[in-house]
């Protein structure tokens, strides 16, 4: 739609065409902005609302996108709904990237194998059971496997805002809920990818699926791998630069650029926002980025959640009614039952287990922007959307409910279950918690190994494909003799030092002898091991010469150029692919070595972290030397960060503020121990209070407990929270108090303080 208003623009060279243009231009944008200052002001509306009754802000939009709808006849709707649909397309994209911020690969890796398992049987388990429910209301096979996906994801919004509001997320199973979406987000990212792919092609084959599912792990990880080299290389050389406004509009033309390019790839725009925030969220402006692309954010996410509720017809509500509350039940039993099944098979114990199963129990963001892409693509039946939208509500609204319900169950579980039964629950969950030290070494080995194959196997085939299918033509048409021979030359010396890499071991020589020592039956793993990377190593550069020349070229020579490249093997080089490496998994990790200092390496044991002071820290507005930080946690506090200030070495009289970022030297179980401390936020709390705290006047009477005491005596400060103003007496003439200010009936206090308290003293 603007591209056509600008090529109205350009194409009218003037007389009547340019004034027609000019008007159905003007009307355009009048109904664009018209219909986004109604939806907006609506939903503000309604959104304060409810908040005052303590909802979901999320809710809000939705009733807010039903009231500005056509199916409400009591208020005015928009004019345009294609306006809206606009705006929402472009909510999907920041929301997916804001989602990708919280997201970021790191977090991925450290999650653990308790969480992606859990995740993976809640998926699957969802999805059948949504195709089965699809099927069992009559539904298309299409339509039935898009309603799988759509009530196989939790809602993370939803979750972290019921765990907030029930002070539960410092608990154990919150921190594996949480552990739990951030997997399901990546597999939502990649549900989307199959489902388009099914829906394109109007079938499920196999080859298909697969070939789709390459292609997107394939593309992931070279983004994936250019984007964190490149990125945090690129901001840190120009960070003297970088101010709010400017990291605004690198961070959105990022964004933007990586789903232009995702869509030219084969992929939709929202996986691209996805994968270029999830790159972001690694490096040290992730937090900074965060805040100042939330306001983007929210203004979009709003119009998104409000198109949403602009398609919820009473009618089709009316009429579906009983599939609704089938599908409730069905999300909240089936979130329950698998995933208290996937904690407890991976270790957890019952009580654990239950308690994550009772707080998965709604669907949310995902199960719109999944239900966005089958209307999309065409294959989304209407009266699905709003089917979807008020199972969300229901299970949104009960999803505090059956938190608190976690307890009791258990304890009914817990009272009802045979006695053998529950003992081997709790042998099997000891037995995995009690990881043996060689078998944690192993582990670490196995993944390194696993990373290592997959993201040099992934740069080679990229090498491989751009070398065939772009430099190989040009090749032989510019050089009909010897194209072919310089195309191998080329692909062979950008592969080199890839192919070296993935033939040097991935371990350390002691760690594989510790491994050995420890346990005899590691020695043919590693050696097995040893040899695939170097077959596999053997057989891109074979696949490659075959390619290009021939099946013989290719075995012949490749063989004899391995043992070359094997040969070349130095110190020298396996020093400088460990730099590249460090350097890589530095940047992947900037924010959280940052944070943690353990790239600022002092002594042994000793690092400098910087630390960003929150909202709901202990020690905002103490002195540094009331905060007793070195006595408490060991640790001392180098430097402070305000703004565009700073204070190096500074003294105990200087004062802690929310934002600002401490240089903390100390050890790494005392700085893990004041992580949670300092970066404590409550923004919620602080708005409360500040809401609070007013400006009001008291007149006082016969009775008041102030007559007759001194402004000193009366210690209103101490015991009322409370600053006295000024005192106005019955003649109209104001006093500034002093400590020797004798209060008299009828005189007037102006104070400040809060509200409620001050009433005591009428």
């Amino acid at each position: 739609m603007t591209l056509s208003l600008i090529l109205a623009f350009i194409s009218a060279a003037g007389g009547e065409t340019a004034a027609a243009a000019e008007s159905i231009s003007d009307v355009q944008v009048e109904n664009l902005v018209s219909d986004l200052a109604f939806i907006l002001i609506l939903g503000a509306i309604v959104t304060v609302l409810f908040k005052w009754l303590k909802q979901p802000v999320v809710l809000g939009y939705i009733v807010a996108g039903f009231l500005a709808s056509p199916h409400f006849e009591y208020l005015p709707s928009v004019t345009t709904e294609s306006n809206i649909e606009f705006w929402a397309q472009l909510g999907i994209v920041v929301l997916l990237f804001s989602l990708g911020l919280e997201f970021s690969f790191k977090k991925l890796l450290n999650v653990g194998g308790s969480a992606v398992v859990t995740a993976l049987i809640i998926v699957i388990g969802m999805m059948v059971s949504g195709f089965a429910i699809g099927h069992f209301l009559h539904f298309s096979d299409m339509n039935s496997l898009f309603l799988g996906g759509m009530l196989s994801m939790s809602s993370t919004t939803i979750i972290i805002k019921a765990f907030t509001d029930l002070n539960l997320r410092q608990k154990k199973f919150a921190s594996l809920v949480f552990a739990v979406l951030i997997v399901e987000d990546l597999f939502a990212v990649l549900m989307m990818v199959i489902l388009s792919s099914i829906a394109l092609n109007n079938s499920v084959e196999g080859s298909e699926m697969l070939f789709s599912i390459g292609k997107l792990v394939f593309f992931l990880v070279i983004w994936f791998l250019v984007g964190v080299y490149v990125l945090p290389t690129l901001l840190n050389a120009i960070r003297r630069y970088l101010n709010n406004e400017t990291l605004l509009i690198i961070s959105l033309g990022l964004c933007f650029g990586m789903a232009v390019f995702s869509v030219y790839c084969g992929f939709s725009l929202a996986l691209g926002a996805f994968v270029m925030g999830s790159i972001i969220a690694g490096i040290s402006y992730a937090e900074r980025i965060e805040q100042i692309v939330t306001p983007v954010k929210d203004l979009f996410g709003a119009v998104f959640f409000i198109s949403v509720g602009m398609m919820v017809d009473p009618h089709i509500i009316v009429e579906y009614a009983s599939p609704i509350l089938i599908l409730s039940c069905v999300v909240i039993v089936g979130m329950i039952t698998f995933g208290t099944f996937g904690m407890l098979i991976t270790g957890q114990s019952l009580r654990i287990a239950m308690e994550s199963g009772f707080s998965l129990t709604q669907i949310g963001e995902f199960a719109f922007i999944i239900a966005s892409l089958g209307m999309s693509l065409g294959v989304l039946d209407p009266n699905i959307y709003p089917i979807v939208v008020a199972v969300s509500v229901i299970t949104t609204f009960t999803t505090p409910y059956f938190i608190r319900m976690a307890d009791p169950a258990y304890k009914l579980v817990e009272r009802v279950l045979p006695k053998r039964l529950h003992f081997l629950i709790d042998r099997y969950s000891d037995k995995a918690a009690s990881e043996s030290e060689t078998r944690t070494l192993w582990h670490s080995v196995l993944k390194r190994y696993l990373w290592r194959i997959l993201l040099y196997s992934t740069v080679l085939i990229a090498i491989i494909v751009v070398c065939l299918k772009f430099l190989l033509p040009w090749l032989v048409d510019v050089m009909p003799g010897w194209g072919r021979f310089f195309c191998s030359l080329v692909a062979l010396i950008l592969m080199a030092p890839f192919l070296l890499a993935l033939a040097m071991p991935a371990s350390k020589h002691t760690e594989r002898q510790r491994l050995v020592t420890a346990n005899a039956h590691f020695d043919v793993p590693l050696v097995v091991m040893t040899i695939f990377r170097l077959l596999l190593a053997l057989s891109f550069i074979i696949y490659m010469l075959s390619a290009v020349h021939s099946m013989r070229v290719g075995w012949i020579v490749g063989f004899l150029i391995f043992i070359v490249l094997i040969g070349t093997w130095s110190g020298r080089f396996k020093k400088q692919m460990r730099h590249i490496e460090s350097r890589f998994f530095n940047n992947l990790n900037e924010r959280e070595l940052r944070r943690s200092g353990k790239n600022n390496n002092l002594v042994s044991d000793l690092h400098l972290a910087f630390i960003e002071v929150g909202y709901g820290c202990p020690f905002v507005g103490e002195r540094l030397a009331d905060s007793d930080m070195r006595k408490r946690y060991g640790v001392n506090v180098a430097s402070i960060q305000r703004g565009a200030s700073y204070i190096a070495v500074p003294n105990g009289n200087v004062r802690i503020f929310p934002g600002d970022v401490l240089g903390i030297i100390g050890t790494d179980s005392q700085i893990e121990q004041l992580l949670p401390i300092l970066e404590q936020n409550n923004d919620d709390a602080v708005s409360a209070n500040i809401n609070e705290v007013k400006l009001t006047n008291i007149q006082l009477t016969d009775k008041s407990p102030l007559v007759g005491k001194t402004s000193a005596s009366a210690q209103i400060r101490d015991k009322y929270k409370a600053l006295l103003v000024a005192i106005q007496h019955p003649d109209g003439s104001y006093d500034h108090p002093t400590g020797s200010t004798v209060f008299q009936p009828e005189d007037v206090l102006w104070l400040v303080g809060n509200r409620k308290l001050l009433e005591t003293l009428k």
